[in-house]
């Protein structure tokens, strides 16, 4: 079992929370990770603090994510006038926890990444990250099918244009902060509206509105993708939708459903990254991936994670 719990416990310190943290666990790795990102949207970095906007039920809200030293996250409100609202704060904590992947045990991932030639080095070099995920199931979906077939640095660009024409904002202490666009406002556009909003090609539209539709309607949901117990009948389940192939599945169910065995092989970064650790004067073929990551059974995903973050 890779999960200490469903949800550790976190309790109020005044109007802020504090969300205990595991023993592998580096503030300083995950915020170095979150700052590779280029044109980012959905959070801000700031003198060593994470921002961010949360939706909870209907509620928007800012919440500022710092290190209460090496125990505990502090989460603080922005200009929240709801603060002390017990959803509120459950919510945003449940959020957080889910995003940092706080409920993983790492230590047996150490163990078995220091024996490895491909892993030992990443491990070593980033020790305490987490993957930090994506807890909603509409917008992982969408990161997927906007980085298909472009460079990480476009997608950027793609995604800001996608939040910033269709998601909300919400205003705290001067700033701006902007929340994914939810899938009832993508499901009631047409391909050709986004289209016109910046998006590459149509195809790629009709993808993002009709897994909408689906999302809406209840055909596709977090917890019947769970329900499957397995990485593979989940990625069946996936990858008969338009639009949705075994890289984007993957890619889903490691970001967002958390399955340790899920592994996008297909994966050009990954394929860069192992290239660039074993000093290959070509990328690796699938039977060889394979071979190399026969010890990984059960943590596939992490693995993954370490040796993206060697490279991005």
């Amino acid at each position: 079992m890779h999960a200490f719990s469903e949800f550790q416990a976190w309790q109020n310190d005044g109007s802020d929370i504090l969300l205990p943290l595991p023993a592998e666990f580096s503030f300083e790795q995950n915020y170095d990770h979150l700052a590779t990102a280029t044109d980012e949207s959905l959070y801000t970095l700031r003198e060593g603090k994470i921002y961010k906007a949360i939706a909870v039920g209907l509620r928007d809200t800012v919440v500022e994510v710092a290190p209460h030293g090496n125990t505990h996250l502090r989460i603080s409100f922005i200009e929240e006038p709801d603060a002390d609202c017990p959803e509120l704060r459950a919510g945003v904590a449940r959020y957080v926890h889910d995003w940092f992947d706080l409920g993983t045990d790492l230590a047996p991932f150490y163990e078995m990444a220091r024996r490895d030639p491909l892993l030992k080095g990443a491990v070593e070099s980033f020790y305490g990250l987490r993957n930090m995920g994506i807890p909603d199931l509409y917008e992982a979906i969408c990161w997927g099918i906007l980085g298909q077939q472009i460079n990480l640095a476009f997608a950027y660009t793609l995604k800001k244009r996608f939040v910033e024409a269709y998601g909300r904002s919400v205003e705290r202490g001067g700033e701006r902060y902007w929340l994914f666009p939810a899938a009832e406002t993508i499901a009631a556009l047409t391909p050709e509206e986004l289209f016109a909003a910046g998006m590459t090609t149509v195809k790629k539209c009709e993808y993002l509105v009709d897994t909408a539709r689906l999302v809406v309607n209840g055909g596709l949901t977090r917890e019947a993708l769970l329900e499957t117990g397995d990485v593979r009948r989940a990625e069946k389940m996936l990858v008969k939708i338009r639009g949705i192939g075994p890289w984007t599945a993957h890619y889903v169910l490691m970001r967002c459903l958390r399955m340790p065995d899920a592994f996008p092989i297909d994966d050009v970064g990954l394929h860069h990254s192992i290239r660039h650790v074993l000093g290959l004067g070509a990328k690796p073929s699938r039977e060889r991936i394979l071979e190399l990551s026969a010890g990984w059974t059960k943590w596939e995903s992490y693995a993954t994670f370490y040796l993206w973050r060697i490279l991005y």
